[in-house]
């Protein structure tokens, strides 16, 4: 399926969940009071954006694969605050229909399906403040993770347990039928993420070949399949990827188990795949200690930042520092393939030792046709390349050696503040923002 037709489908998909409950209920039910209609239209619309919102980060690898990771997680997002204000809406209708309503507030006195609504309430509500607050609360990674899964699952069955409990809805016959369908949609991805992928899926395991050091502070962790052929798992399945996608590892085979997400730096078309990771915390210094045929399963490959785009005339890769990973992954597909179109690449780094791979950049601009401009914010004595950020005129020079500067397309990976300025710079040349493509190192 073309990645244009990938993305009509999930529009679909997506827009049907979200509207189709309301509008259906709104076609078959009896005719109602003005706010009792309006409370039931928000709490309808309020559970499927909630259902959408746990499904968009569930890793189904052809959504990823179809809008990019951080479009999904925006949208997610969006639809985790949409979700919060219908439900308030809802209240508020709920209580404008019926003054007396106020009293299913009282949750020692309140039957099953108010308190199961004032649950949803308080969950969602204390969700997206630990979204907000997680810097200022200190919270890590994993404790802000597992506290947002478990908060957004606990919404959804409550607040499914509420639609169910009043049964004015569910007598409909075609409501019944709609909110299963979506209750069980949401059950299977459930199952799927978490179940599948997580614990019995056998393409997911794989075994360590090699830990190779590139500098004081970064490794490159050599895995293969756990295989039978080459490049194949167990189960025969073969194990693809696109130059620029990533995964998450991790180092046991339980649901509670610690993972993190790391792009993919070797190319598509070698038996083995490479991820270089920064050792700036326990998970990435306990992968730079793994022995030769240690067990990491791999949950991938996701994502959209990939030069396999289509019809393009060149390339212009920015990355900030290990940014750089996705970058080698597609250069190293390129030389593979032979690819004859221009690549430009500019690697900002604080200090001399945070260029990566300058040696196998080098082999490279002997086969392709490959030009690195390197610029330090932290140049050491004697250096005599670029310093500072990424500016107008720097990126101006590195066009210059373009026959085609406007058949390019942008490729920008690195922290929120490369992003940013790379960003501010493409706008004042006007490049198009469709030929300019970015990945963050911030999911949360």
């Amino acid at each position: 399926m073309s990645e244009g037709l990938q993305r009509t489908t999930w529009l679909a998909v997506l827009g049907a969940a979200i509207v189709g409950p309301a509008l259906l209920w709104l076609a078959t039910a009896p005719a109602e009071p003005l706010w009792t209609r309006l409370s039931v239209i928000s709490g309808l619309f309020a559970l499927s954006a909630l259902v959408c919102a746990a499904v968009l980060p569930s890793r189904l690898r052809s959504l990823n694969r179809a809008f990019g990771i951080e479009s999904v997680m925006e949208v997610h997002r969006f639809l985790g605050i949409i979700a919060a204000v219908l439900v308030l809406a809802h209240l508020a209708c709920v209580v404008a229909a019926d003054p007396t309503n106020v009293a299913l507030l009282d949750v020692p006195r309140a039957p099953g399906r108010a308190v199961a609504a004032v649950g949803a309430t308080v969950a969602i509500m204390l969700l997206i403040g630990a979204a907000i607050l997680r810097r200022r609360l200190r919270l890590s990674y994993e404790a802000w993770r597992w506290t947002h899964i478990s908060l957004g699952g606990l919404v959804v069955i409550l607040s499914a347990a509420h639609v169910w409990g009043l049964d004015n809805v569910v007598r409909n016959a075609v409501m019944n039928l709609v909110l299963t369908i979506l209750i069980a949609t949401f059950l299977g991805v459930v199952v799927y993420r978490w179940i599948w992928r997580a614990l019995l899926d056998p393409s997911t395991e794989f075994f360590v070949q090699e830990v190779r050091a590139e500098s004081p502070t970064v490794s490159t962790l050599v895995l293969a399949p756990k295989a039978v052929g080459s490049g194949r798992h167990s189960d025969g399945e073969a194990w693809t990827f696109a130059p620029g996608q990533f995964a998450w590892l991790r180092l046991d085979r339980t649901l509670t188990a610690e993972e993190h997400p790391f792009t993919i730096a070797s190319s598509p078309h070698i038996d083995r795949t490479e991820f270089t990771v920064r050792h700036d915390g326990d998970f990435t210094r306990a992968l730079r200690s793994l022995p030769p045929g240690s067990p990491v399963w791999v949950d991938g490959p996701h994502g959209a930042f990939t030069s396999d785009i289509g019809r393009c005339g060149g390339f212009v890769l920015i990355a900030g520092g290990v940014g750089i990973t996705p970058m080698m992954s597609m250069l190293r597909a390129a030389a593979d393939r032979g690819d004859r179109r221009p690549y430009r690449m500019i690697v900002v780094a604080r200090s001399p030792e945070d260029l990566l791979f300058r040696e196998e950049l080098g082999f490279l601009r002997q086969s392709m046709d490959l030009a690195v401009t390197e610029v330090l914010r932290r140049p050491a004595d004697g250096w005599d390349g670029h310093t500072g950020d990424l500016g107008v005129s720097l990126l101006s020079l590195v066009l210059r050696s373009v026959a085609h500067p406007d058949d390019l397309d942008y490729f920008i990976c690195g922290a929120p503040r490369l992003v940013e300025d790379a960003l501010d710079v493409l706008d004042v040349l006007e490049v198009p923002p469709a030929r300019v493509h970015t990945e963050l190192f911030d999911f949360v």
